[in-house]
């Protein structure tokens, strides 16, 4: 019903995409089509026509031509941009669709002006922070670090004065343990560098009373700047629940013309499994997202990460590729935190063979529901195509940018 809906919105919306046209949108389709550049109808139209006749046609007729023309481009765009835009599955994509998942491990860093209470803040001062992580496997530990800077960078003399960590409880919930974090800016711990005027801390959650806490642990941060008191906040999301483990050595190999990644686990508790690696080829740069997303038992499992055989022959990576930070999770419902991590795999997993590119297939995903939006799709493109032969049969047919 969802896509039914969608379906008669795009033809009923397609007069509308007169108005957008006129406005500057292009005909042809883009992003990764990779369709090559086309006469749109309305040049092909025109041009046939040819310049006088197309001013001596009636300005009625020549209106109701313009809009056939135009909604023509519209559901003809729509179908090249679907079909170009699900020629992979969603479970394994390129790597440029997906910049924002492929440095998971990454520190959130950010720099704001210094909040001194009260909804106020100094913009004369900037304070710098960065934690290492906001989700949190059972186990693991987050570093945390602030500085002050002034508005040309340099570094102002900051003075950590108290900083304690907690979890966050709602509706009346009994508060929980209070814990103490000390920062420094001593070299040691999490601080990579004496007296560069960072100071960082170290919060454990497993070695502290917030060991069986799950929920956000909000670690609130009271400092000086040359007098002037201020606060930074961290939340991370952690949950002491470890409803997975990897079991056993990673393995690769070509399956239906894809390239797979088989990772052991064993789950511990039933349900549905969000698994994400990346992949980059010889050279280091990043190349392809894969995701599992299915429901495991209880029990031995062997999860899947696939590359599809056609992102490997459409963009061609430099072989071997190398599978790195992989994380999963066990999704949970109408609860907070909504997931349990597995412990992450960071770094390189597995670099593995040189595969011969003729062991990859060059055929498009299919799927029912793809083949179903591409039927209903190439019908909106068909009406209107025969739209304009009803107008004038005399007219050329109008081309696709994507269809033969």
């Amino acid at each position: 019903m969802r896509f039914k809906a969608w379906h008669y919105a795009v033809a009923a919306g397609v007069a509308a995409g007169v108005a957008w046209y006129a406005s500057g949108g292009e005909g042809a389709a883009t992003g990764s089509a990779a369709a090559p550049v086309q006469a749109t109808a309305g040049q092909q139209i025109f041009g046939a026509l040819g310049s006088d006749a197309g001013l001596a046609m009636p300005p009625e007729r020549r209106a109701r031509l313009q809009e056939l023309k135009q909604n023509f481009e519209l559901v003809d765009k729509t179908f090249c941009d679907y079909a170009a835009n699900t020629k992979y599955p969603d479970h394994s994509r390129p790597a440029a669709s997906h910049p924002d998942q492929m440095t998971p491990n990454a520190p959130v860093t950010e720099a704001h002006p210094m909040r001194t209470g009260n909804n106020s803040a100094d913009a004369k001062v900037l304070i710098q922070t960065s934690q290492s992580r906001v989700f949190m496997v059972a186990g693991e530990s987050v570093a945390f670090s602030l500085r002050a800077v002034d508005a040309a960078g340099k570094v102002l003399p900051l003075v950590v004065t108290r900083a304690v960590a907690q979890g966050m409880t709602f509706q009346g919930a009994r508060a929980t343990t209070q814990i103490s974090l000390p920062f420094a800016d001593d070299g040691s711990g999490a601080d990579a560098v004496s007296g560069d005027g960072a100071f960082a801390g170290v919060l454990a959650p497993a070695q502290t009373g917030l060991a069986s806490f799950p929920g956000t642990i909000r670690t609130e941060v009271r400092f000086t700047v040359s007098g002037q008191s201020g606060f930074v906040l961290f939340d991370i999301i952690y949950n002491p629940e470890l409803p997975a483990t990897w079991n056993g050595p990673v393995r690769e190999g070509v399956e239906d013309g894809s390239l797979v990644y088989f990772l052991k686990a064993d789950i511990r508790k039933a349900g549905r499994y969000i698994v994400t690696g990346r992949i980059d080829d010889a050279r280091g740069k990043p190349f392809a997202l894969a995701t599992f997303n299915d429901t495991l038992p209880v029990g031995q499992a062997e999860i899947k990460l696939q590359v599809f055989g056609k992102l490997l022959r459409d963009e061609e990576p430099a072989l071997p590729l190398t599978l790195r930070d992989v994380d999963g999770y066990l999704l949970k419902e109408n609860v907070d935190p909504d997931r349990a991590l597995m412990p992450r795999l960071e770094g390189k997993v597995l670099t593995g063979k040189a595969h011969p590119v003729k062991n990859f297939s060059d055929a498009e995903w299919e799927s029912e529901e793809r083949t179903r939006h591409l039927v209903e799709f190439k019908k909106d493109v068909d009406l209107a195509r025969g739209a304009m032969a009803q107008f004038d049969p005399a007219l050329p047919v109008a081309k696709s940018a994507c269809l033969p």
